[in-house]
């Protein structure tokens, strides 16, 4: 017999107490595994992800979490020729199993980079600026985020056994929430080796990550608002799992990436010779054939405009003409099988209801010469290739035909254009190919409320593309309506989206504590030691030193106005600058402000100081005049050791006041600071 797949719960491998059913392989209809999640004891692998895995999480900061994520996706990308050669029993090609699992581990690597470079070496994410509740300042508020105390659940679907679960794992566990993983039957073998890999690194404290090989029984019934489910399948299914009483009675977060008619325009300005209709069939002919066409986000209608649709149809014709299908280990096969003979099947009944108001132009749903021995027996299937006859049909809006199939649509104008797209109801992503620029405003802004996506293609931006159906970790992912509604992906905002945003209201210093990074009208610590003098570990939020005062004169603005060459009238001609009703005379150039600013508070000399690397958020306030005096004062705001590094970062606030204490530039300093002293 087969192997029967475990579960992983609660720190151990968990072996189901019955046989489990036969999970086959896609190319040849072999027996791969057995799958079953009897006896599993869900109540308790959500209640030991809760006492367990959620407690470590939240010790740890968000860099230490990223450091841990970034180990991880080393780790899985020096072992993944093993998931590659599992992977072709699910039907995948080589090109097929690099979108899935170099896509899913570069998915951890991108947010271990990403939370590294955009979030706090702490655990409180800070939303937003202060904001002053009461009139003398000592009542005020801001938005913090921090992990909720639950379990991210994810409920994935058969397409992408390894980038579906890991790019729902990699933002939660940056974020301190631990992960229960529910991959399809059909392909949860290749799911439980790349857990069990996981599992074995021992990188990932024990709870933060837990498996269920089988049916998730009653899972759902044991959650609650700190918890959180993300599905990936049908509209359907989705509908019913939010609809769940546990889910709609608890409040817990939900989330659905689900079916998706995504389009593809081809710009009403593009004629048949130029690179841009080429760019556009070739797209259409990759996005129905990577993964036999099973991908959330594939192009399902091309929209054309209607005098062009006969020659994407030949053009397209062409291309499909050349696809090889068949074993993916056969030589020369580029595209593989459908994930089961359920699965093709299924893509047959909707073929079938998508030909009651649109024509097959290429391709056989029901025959198709696979190469490679024993295919026979495998889910194979032509790419088909249909024309609409009726743009006023419903069919081809409401039908998603999950497999290497793809509907072409004639449309009038941009106006018809976008209202097609839009007949979908919700989608992931829609693809624009134009060289016009005004056609893609117009395009986009049409297309926007209905896509979580949409790319714009030329041939300017061709070669660096990514392409119509590649979800990127740094931008959203997901779609309203059919599309489910959700936001996977999407750089920080996946990470908060497992998150608590909090508003919290008290005096200056209480804000300072809770959020670790100074706020004006908290105290400030005026030492005997200069601040540069202090490396990381001596430095406290609030260090503070006052420089000045220096009197600006107008030789200094002269000076200043020849030797960088700025002479703008402000500074340079006393007539025009008094007649400017902002300045009235000749003021300082705002960047001499600053510079005499770092003048007031530097300390010269060799130290723990490495370097100033940036100024953020400047703001000249105050006109500065000749004969005005300068008084700097620098406070340690906020301090960011990295992980990787003997150094980390420091951000002190500045604030540039006149004599008479009007505030005249403020910003904020970016130094390199020594973590220890250095030797």
């Amino acid at each position: 017999m087969t192997r029967l797949l475990e579960s992983y719960a609660q720190g151990r491998w968990f072996t189901a107490d019955d046989a489990g059913s036969v999970v086959t392989s896609a190319v040849d209809g072999s027996d791969v595994a057995r799958i079953s999640s009897s006896g599993l004891d869900v109540a308790g692998m959500v209640a030991h992800a809760r006492a367990v895995g959620g407690p470590a999480l939240r010790a740890l900061t968000f860099h230490e979490r990223a450091g841990l994520l970034k180990q991880l996706g080393l780790t899985l990308m020096a072992g993944k020729e093993e998931f590659y050669e599992l992977s072709t029993s699910t039907g995948a090609t080589t090109r097929d199993s690099a979108v899935d699992i170099d896509g899913g581990i570069g998915t951890v690597l991108s947010y271990a980079s990403k939370a590294r470079r955009e979030l706090p070496n702490d655990t409180v994410y800070l939303d937003g600026g202060v904001e002053q509740l009461g009139k003398k300042g000592t009542f005020l508020g801001r938005h913090i985020y921090t992990p909720r105390h639950g379990v991210a659940v994810q409920i994935n679907a058969f397409n992408f056994p390894v980038w579906g679960f890991l790019e729902k794992l990699a933002p939660a566990f940056i974020a301190g929430v631990p992960s229960i993983i529910k991959p399809a039957s059909q392909t949860a073998y290749l799911t439980e080796l790349v857990v069990r890999r996981i599992i074995e690194s021992c990188l990932l404290p024990e709870g933060s990550i837990q498996l269920i090989c089988g049916s998730t029984d009653d899972l759902l019934d044991h959650l609650d608002g700190q918890d959180s489910v993300a599905f990936t399948g049908s509209a359907a299914t989705a509908a019913l799992l939010r609809s769940h009483p546990g889910i709609v009675a608890a409040g817990t977060h939900f989330t659905a990436e689900a079916d998706s008619l995504n389009a593809s325009i081809l710009g009403p300005d593009v004629a048949v010779d130029d690179p841009e209709f080429d760019l556009f069939v070739k797209q259409l002919a990759t996005e129905m054939t990577v993964k036999a066409g099973q991908k959330c986000t594939a192009i399902r209608r091309a929209l054309v405009p209607a005098d062009r649709v006969d020659a994407v149809i030949e053009a397209t014709s062409a291309r499909l003409a050349e696809v090889v299908v068949g074993d993916p280990r056969a030589d020369g096969v580029t595209m593989g099988a459908l994930a089961s003979l359920e699965q093709r099947e299924e893509v047959r009944t909707s073929v079938r209801g998508l030909t009651k108001s649109a024509e097959i132009v290429f391709g056989d749903p029901e025959h198709v010469d696979a190469v490679g021995t024993g295919t026979e027996s495998g889910a194979f299937m032509s790419p088909i290739l249909l024309r609409a006859n009726d743009n006023d049909a419903t069919e081809p809006h409401d039908i998603e035909a999950f497999g290497p199939v793809s509907t072409v649509i004639g449309y009038t104008d941009t106006a018809d254009a976008v209202a097609l797209a839009a007949r979908g109801q919700g989608s992931l992503v829609a693809s624009l190919v134009t060289k016009d620029t005004g056609v893609a405003r117009e395009i986009v802004l049409g297309l926007a409320p209905y896509h979580g996506r949409v790319l714009v293609l030329n041939s300017e931006d061709a070669r660096e593309s990514t392409g119509h159906g590649s979800p990127l970790p740094v931008l959203v992912h997901g779609g309203p309506g059919r599309a489910g509604g959700g936001e996977e992906l999407g750089g920080i905002r996946g990470v908060l989206h497992y998150m608590q945003r909090t508003a919290v209201q008290g005096t200056p210093d209480v804000l300072t504590a809770v959020g670790n990074s100074w706020v004006t009208g908290s105290r400030r610590h005026l030492g005997d030691v200069h601040p540069f003098r202090k490396n990381m570990a001596e430095l406290r939020i609030g260090d503070t030193i006052v420089g000045g005062p220096r009197q600006v004169t107008l030789a200094d603005i002269d000076h200043f106005a020849e030797f960088t060459g700025d002479t703008f009238y402000a500074h340079t001609d006393a007539e025009a600058a008094a007649a400017n009703p902002l300045f009235g005379g000749i003021v300082a150039h705002g960047y001499l402000v600053v510079s005499l600013a770092a003048g007031l508070f530097v300390e010269p000399n060799p130290g723990p100081v490495l370097a100033n690397f940036g100024v953020d958020t400047l703001r000249f306030l105050t006109p500065v005049k000749a004969d005005d005096s300068l008084t700097v004062t620098l406070t340690a705001k906020q301090l960011t050791p990295r992980q990787s590094a003997d150094y980390g970062e420091v951000r002190w606030d500045a604030v540039v006041t006149n004599q008479n204490d009007d505030v005249v530039a403020t910003y904020d300093v970016l130094t390199l600071v020594a973590k220890e002293a250095q030797q």
